[in-house]
């Protein structure tokens, strides 16, 4: 399969809910100005995304319960898959996914916090910490999201998550899973580092989508799609930033 064969058959992104039938502005572009996507107003949208996120982690960190990791990741799943293959109603569903996915962090971190004081802090700090370095460099030209680079990421990031469901099926039928991943020797560890790099350069295209969409004048719904887009990330990337710094500690 070639370069480019590749990337019309996948899109032109690591994330998943990137794909190439966003890449076109023709059918869009009639649209009338206040119907179309602003780079202000997707980011205004995260804003509101982040803001619901760390409200119900708030209250699932007071709370913390085994259900509400549940709830949280499996309802925050099914909420993706919607506004991945129905972007249109991406308005609704973004905050549900966003609100779904802080009752699980919340409650995940405690665990995580009450095994190693200080680590949730330090996550967060480092979550952030990444997204502003990679925005700074993103804007002064220091990345470009190349047709090589997106497809290197896309590779890259396809390669990881059949790792992970090649393990948890492995445990889903009695076995340890691929327990080198999870281990806090040097294999599980640089593992967890490169996932760290991956899915910090996942923010990159997730920029790059934001910042194109508004160019290419796409419907306004898409300000949440893109919004939606970078938590998908931002999530991820805490959750495996938390697992690095476990690793590190025990």
């Amino acid at each position: 399969m070639s370069k480019h064969t590749a990337l019309d058959t996948f899109g032109r992104s690591g994330n998943p809910a990137f794909g190439d039938k966003f890449e076109k502005d023709a059918e869009f572009s009639d649209l009338p100005l206040d119907q179309k996507k602003t780079l202000d107003g997707a980011v205004n949208k995260t804003g509101l995304l982040l803001a619901i996120c760390f409200a119900t982690a708030i209250y699932s960190w007071n709370f913390p319960s085994p259900v509400l990791i549940g709830i949280g990741f499996i309802g925050g799943f099914i909420a993706a898959l919607v506004t991945i293959f129905k972007p249109e109603i991406a308005p609704t569903s973004a905050p549900i996914y966003a609100a779904l996915e802080g009752l699980a962090l919340g409650a995940i971190s405690v665990v995580f916090e009450n095994q190693y004081p200080g680590i949730v802090i330090q996550a967060i700090g480092l979550t952030f910490g990444i997204l502003a370095s990679l925005l700074i460099a993103y804007k002064t030209g220091l990345i470009k999201p190349t047709e090589n680079f997106k497809l290197g990421l896309f590779a890259a990031t396809g390669g990881i998550f059949l790792v992970y469901l090649v393990s948890i099926i492995m445990n889903m039928f009695g076995g340890a899973g691929i327990s080198l991943i999870h281990s806090n020797g040097m294999f599980g560890i640089g593992f967890s580092l490169v996932v760290v790099v991956i899915a910090s350069l996942n923010l990159v295209l997730d920029f790059d989508f934001i910042e194109q969409g508004a160019e290419n004048s796409l419907p306004k719904y898409m300000e949440w799609y893109g919004a939606f887009s970078l938590m998908v990330t931002l999530i991820w990337l805490y959750l495996e930033i938390l697992r690095l710094l476990s690793k590190l500690r025990r």
